[in-house]
C-alpha cells in the first residue's frame, strides 16, 4: 500500500513504477527526460567524473610525497565566483559557465574562519589555525589562545609547532611565496611566533616587548634554522624558498642602504641598525639573493637557499606590475621556479603560496584588482598542476576569510561583471528607485565610490576622503581598473567577512576536504598526507 501511495502521489514517479512492475521494459526511461540534452549530459557527466576520482583516491596516510598549499587571502565565495565570470568575460564568453583552475579539482569543502576570540576573523588567526592545527585569537603568530595579544611574556611556552617547521624535520624542502611583504601575518605563521602580527620589525615593537626576549618577525624568517635547532633539538637545512615582498624590514633605517628600486627616500625600517640581508648570506654563503624578475629568472635551482626580496613592502597588484622599477615576477613565475627548485629533493617538499592582494584589493574597495588577483592566482594554481605529478602530490586551495563583497541585482547572463546591472530582457541599465543606476558589485562597508580612470594601483583610494553611500553613476565606466565599488556603511577600509570559504582539492587525500570543517582541520589533512609528525621522530 505505501508503495501505490507514494507512486499515486507522483506522477513522474509513477511512470517510473509503471515501468519497473513490467519486466518486458527496458530499465532505462525510454521518455525524455529533459529538453536540454547538453545540460543534462554534463550533469551526467559531471556524476561519472566524480565517481571515478573517488575511487581512485589515495586514503591512506602518508601517501603523498609533496604538497602545495594556495591561499587567496581574502578570496570568498562572491570573490570567487565574480572572477571566474571576469576571466570567462576576457576571454570573449559569457562568463558564468567558465572555470578557474581549481574549480575542476574534484573534491571541494567548506571552512569555518572564526578566531577564537572573533565572529568575523583576521589572517594571522586564520593562518595560524590553518598551518598549525590550533584555532587561536586574532592577531596572534602561531601561538594559542592562551596568549595576550601584544604580551611577550604571555606568549612563552604557549608557541605552536607549523607544518613547515615539521616539513622541515622531515627532511623535506619547503618553499614560501607570496604577494605579500614575506613578514605580514599569513606568511609569518608558517614560521614565526608573535604574540602581535604587527611585530615585523624591531621598530614595530614596544620596548618592554624588545626586553622581554621577543624577536622581530624579520629576524626570525633569517634565524629560522637556528630558531628550529634550539626550540625542538632538530639539525634542518632551512627555508629553501622564500619569495614575496617587504625588503624594508630587513634593511636599516638609512639611506645608503637603499635597493636600487627603492621607492622612498629611506627605504629600510629597522632601527637597530641590523642588515638582516647581509646576516643572511652570511650565514648562507652558497645562497641566492635576488630582487627582480631578471634575477628569478636566472636563479640556479640548485643552488639553495633562495630569498627574494621584490619590493619595499608588499609587492604591486598583478595588474599593476607594469609600473614596478625593476619587474616583479608575477604569482605564477614564482610558483613555477620554486616548484623547480624544491622538486630537487627527492624525499619531496611542502610548498605554501599566499595571493595576498585580493585581500588588499577588497580592503581599498577596488573589485577590479581583487578579481584580476584571484584570477593570476588560478593561473599559479594551473601551472603548479602542470608541472607536478597529482598522484603523489596534495594540491589545496583556500582562503583564510572572506570580505563583505556582494553579487547581487539581477543582471542578465553575459552583462559585465564589473559593469552597471541590465536586466534580463533588457538592453538599458536598470536604474534604482532613487533614479540612479547601480553595479552587479558592492561593498557593504568600506571607503565607498571613486574613480581613477584606469589607474591600476587601488591604494590610491586611501588619499581621498570616505565617500560612502550612492551616487550618480550615468556617466562613469565602472569597469574601468580605477572604479571603486559603493559601499553602504563608511570606513577607513573595507572589512573582512565572517562566513565559510570554500577549500578544493586533488591529490593523495584530497577526500578529506569534502564537509564542513573547523579551519583548523586544513593542518591535519596536510599532516595526513605527508605524515609529518611521523616522519619528525
Amino acid at each position: 500500500m505505501k508503495h501505490l501511495l507514494t507512486c499515486m502521489a507522483l506522477p513522474l514517479v509513477l511512470t517510473a513504477c509503471d515501468q519497473a512492475s513490467n519486466s518486458q521494459q527496458p530499465s532505462q526511461p525510454s521518455y525524455p527526460v529533459t529538453k536540454s540534452p547538453d545540460w543534462y549530459q554534463q550533469g551526467q557527466a559531471k556524476v561519472t567524473q566524480q565517481n571515478q576520482a573517488w575511487q581512485n583516491i589515495q586514503t591512506e596516510k602518508g601517501s603523498a610525497k609533496n604538497a602545495i598549499f594556495f591561499v587567496g587571502d581574502g578570496m570568498g565565495i562572491s570573490t570567487i565566483t565574480a572572477a571566474r565570470i571576469l576571466a570567462g568575460q576576457e576571454r570573449g564568453q559569457s562568463g558564468e559557465e567558465y572555470n578557474l583552475s581549481f574549480d575542476q579539482f574534484p573534491f571541494s569543502g567548506l571552512s569555518r574562519t572564526y578566531n577564537v576570540d572573533a565572529q568575523t576573523p583576521d589572517s594571522a588567526g586564520t593562518m595560524t589555525a590553518m598551518i598549525t592545527g590550533v584555532k587561536t585569537d586574532a592577531g596572534i603568530i602561531s601561538i594559542n589562545e592562551k596568549v595576550q595579544r601584544g604580551n611577550c611574556e604571555s606568549s612563552k611556552g604557549n608557541e605552536l609547532i607549523s607544518a613547515l617547521e615539521l616539513a622541515e624535520m622531515a627532511g623535506l624542502s619547503t618553499g614560501i611565496v607570496t604577494t605579500a611583504r614575506i613578514t605580514h601575518a599569513t606568511p609569518a605563521a608558517a614560521y614565526a611566533k608573535s604574540p602581535d602580527r604587527n611585530w615585523e620589525d624591531i621598530s614595530d615593537m614596544p620596548q618592554e616587548a624588545i626586553d622581554a626576549g621577543c624577536e622581530d618577525i624579520a629576524s626570525q624568517l633569517i634565524y629560522f634554522k637556528d630558531r628550529v635547532k634550539q626550540r625542538y633539538g632538530k639539525d634542518i637545512d632551512g627555508i629553501e624558498v622564500a619569495f614575496g615582498g617587504g625588503r624594508r624590514h630587513f634593511l636599516p633605517k638609512q639611506a645608503e642602504f637603499n635597493s636600487a628600486d627603492a621607492q622612498s627616500d629611506i627605504e629600510g625600517d629597522r632601527t637597530d641598525g641590523r642588515h638582516l640581508i647581509e646576516e643572511w648570506q652570511s650565514l648562507y654563503p652558497q645562497g641566492q639573493y635576488i630582487i627582480d624578475e631578471n634575477g628569478l629568472n636566472t636563479a640556479n635551482p640548485k643552488q639553495t637557499p633562495i630569498l627574494g626580496l621584490f619590493n619595499e613592502s608588499h609587492m604591486h597588484y598583478h595588474q599593476d606590475r607594469h609600473n614596478d622599477r625593476s619587474g616583479e615576477p608575477s604569482i605564477e613565475l614564482m610558483t613555477q621556479k620554486t616548484i623547480e627548485i624544491l622538486s630537487q629533493n627527492e624525499k619531496g617538499y611542502l610548498l605554501i603560496v599566499e595571493s595576498g592582494r585580493i585581500d588588499h584589493g577588497h580592503h581599498a574597495g577596488n573589485a577590479y584588482n581583487a578579481l584580476h588577483d584571484t584570477i593570476a592566482l588560478s593561473k599559479a594554481v594551473a601551472q603548479a598542476q602542470q608541472q607536478v605529478d597529482t598522484k603523489e602530490t596534495l594540491m589545496m586551495v583556500t582562503a583564510d576569510h572572506s570580505h563583505v563583497f556582494t553579487m547581487a541585482g539581477y543582471p542578465k547572463r553575459g552583462n559585465p561583471i564589473l559593469g552597471k546591472v541590465v536586466t534580463v530582457g533588457e538592453d538599458d541599465i536598470q536604474l534604482a528607485d532613487d533614479g540612479m543606476p547601480y553595479t552587479t558589485l558592492g561593498y557593504m562597508n568600506g571607503r565607498g565610490m571613486m574613480h581613477f580612470g584606469d589607474e591600476t594601483n587601488a591604494g590610491l583610494s586611501y588619499k581621498n576622503e570616505i565617500n560612502a553611500g550612492r551616487h550618480d553613476l550615468h556617466d562613469l565606466d565602472t569597469t574601468q581598473a580605477g572604479y571603486h565599488q559603493e559601499a553602504l556603511v563608511p570606513l577607513s577600509s573595507e572589512t573582512h567577512g565572517g562566513e565559510d570559504v570554500g577549500i578544493y582539492a586533488i591529490g593523495p587525500g584530497a577526500h578529506l576536504v569534502s564537509g564542513v570543517h573547523e579551519q583548523n582541520v586544513i593542518f591535519h589533512i596536510l599532516d595526513h598526507a605527508l605524515n609529518l609528525q611521523t616522519q619528525r621522530q
